[in-house]
């Protein structure tokens, strides 16, 4: 069942969103964070979802609220359970409690949320916990619920609305439970979890998938405008430097360089969403906090690079770039929202930060003078190692910025430790991409698609460590001569790739009957 397949899920998102990022992101609301949270409900009598898996009826999911984004704990909806008549009385006490942006219009059809809101037994609060409540019917929205549609946003916009709830009643039913908590006959909590806060977290433990689904949705979008961009620079034509001469835009190496330079980088992001994704389907009690940072890591560094490769990519397709009939344009306005969705980068960055400064140790790279000369810069796996000992610098700069801030405040101590934790992060984001690129080059059996992939992965690997050389120099890591030579390697590396960059974005495999129908493409 797709909802139950992470790997699916995502591959779902990489291809809807080449073609239509409003239906990824509907879907992904669907089938995810909608019928997802409910079917890992696995302690509440068995729920009728035949409507929803036959789309008679859209899933949507309310938890972010007009005063509270990221620090969606303090959300301020309630559900009030009522002893005498066994249900819940769900509301919105104030504006700011109103739930912001999801998709719950009529349009479509008959709909129906997941709504995060606080548990309140007896006067106690039991924390934040999911509640199955059906929306509108086929002649609109129900009694109790107001719905105001918010304005369009950029790119592929979809029905986003403020939501707001007046006393509506819920059957006991609509509690979605689980280990996190679950509501006994006599009306009392029983959970598995100590805290409000890490019940919340149980609560929406479909959103790590959704920073999965987020990610995948990036990467097939930057593919898909990489794989164009490529296609038009082979078929767009300019003057030659030979008089009445013509030549492709691939030609000139300010053009293909920029384009390897973005492949490498999209390789590295999918070979590294392959790896996470992995790791979370496989993943045990033990390492869960550690896979799911792992998931909210990737997310950042794949959907900011993501932007920075869909923006490069219409760049490179001149005007023509700009009309979004030619596929290119509605790109980079997609991946904003996923940038900003299931958890803003920024600060899910900041949370991961934080929790590695003491919760992560890199291993000490060993001490050991600069070898192999200019040689040595197209090995992936020294360069590898340079991305750890970067990593391993930043931990130490992150702890001893965190230990010598302010004492007794808290706050100041973070503040003096960020920039380094998120350095640390970025680094921690690039080694296991390394990792993950290294392992996939390493399967493959023939020794020329070997050699491309290991070039691309050392092209990713000195792109990503420019801004370090300055830092490995001091620290013994390279050489002089090493950090003089890294942009001829960087231009050698481009002319040893140039003559594959067709195949090397072919090998997306974007379909042809979208590529097809792309007019910049067919033109004579």
């Amino acid at each position: 069942m797709l909802a139950r397949d992470p790997r699916r899920l995502a591959a779902m998102h990489e291809w809807a969103a080449v073609v239509d990022g409003a239906l990824a992101t509907v879907a992904g609301i669907h089938y995810n964070l909608f019928l997802g949270s409910l079917l890992d409900d696995d302690q509440s009598p068995e729920r009728d979802l035949k409507p929803f898996m036959g789309l008679a009826r859209t899933g949507t999911f309310l938890c972010t609220e007009s005063a509270h984004g990221n620090d969606a704990a303090a959300l301020e909806t309630t559900a009030t359970y009522d002893r005498e008549s066994d249900t819940f009385v769900l509301h919105t006490p104030t504006a700011g409690a109103r739930k912001f942006m999801p998709n719950t219009s009529p349009v479509g059809g008959p709909k129906s949320a997941v709504v995060a809101a606080r548990l309140l037994v007896d006067g106690e609060d039991h924390g934040v916990f999911l509640f199955l409540t059906p929306l509108s019917d086929r002649d609109g929205t129900l009694p109790g619920i107001t719905v105001e549609t918010l304005p369009d946003r950029i790119g592929s916009p979809v029905d986003h609305c403020v939501t707001t709830f007046d006393a509506v009643r819920l059957p006991r039913t609509a509690l979605v439970q689980g280990p996190h908590g679950s509501l006994l006959p006599d009306g009392t909590l029983h959970s598995a979890v100590g805290s409000p806060r890490k019940r919340f977290l149980r609560a929406i433990g479909r959103v790590t998938t959704g920073k999965l689904c987020m990610s995948a949705s990036t990467l097939g979008g930057c593919r898909a405008a990489l794989a164009i961009a490529v296609r038009y620079a082979g078929t767009r034509h300019i003057s030659s430097p030979t008089a009445g001469g013509r030549i492709p835009l691939t030609a000139h190496r300010s053009h293909h360089g920029r384009l390897l330079k973005g492949l490498a980088l999209a390789y590295a992001m999918t070979f590294l969403h392959r790896r996470v994704t992995a790791l979370w389907i496989t993943h045990d009690r033990a390492d869960r906090e550690d896979v799911e940072r792992l998931v909210a890591i990737a997310k950042g560094w794949i959907t900011w690079h993501a932007r920075s490769l869909t923006i490069e990519a219409r760049e490179r397709c001149g005007a023509r770039g700009i009309f979004p009939v030619n596929g290119l344009a509605e790109y980079p306005a997609n991946v904003d929202g996923a940038i900003t969705a299931e958890g803003d980068n920024l600060a899910i960055w900041c949370k991961a930060g934080a929790e590695m400064i003491f919760g992560h140790t890199p291993d000490e790279p060993p001490a050991q003078p600069p070898t192999g000369g200019t040689r040595a810069l197209t090995d992936p796996a020294f360069l590898r190692g340079l991305v750890a000992a970067t990593e391993y610098t930043r931990h130490r700069r992150a702890r001893r910025d965190l230990r010598s801030g302010p004492s007794g405040d808290s706050l100041a101590r973070w503040n003096n430790a960020s920039s380094a934790a998120l350095e640390l992060v970025a680094s921690h984001a690039v080694l296991r991409a390394a990792d993950a690129f290294i392992a996939a080059a390493d399967e493959v059996d023939h020794a020329g698609t070997r050699a491309v992939l290991r070039d691309l992965c050392a092209l990713f690997l000195l792109e990503s460590l420019t801004s370090c050389t300055g830092e490995l120099l001091a620290d013994e890591r390279l050489s002089a001569a090493q950090v003089r030579a890294v942009p001829d390697v960087i231009e050698r590396l481009t002319g040893r790739l140039a003559p594959h960059l067709a195949a090397i974005a072919e090998a997306f495999d974007v379909p042809e009957e979208h590529l097809g129908d792309l007019p910049m493409l067919n033109m004579s």
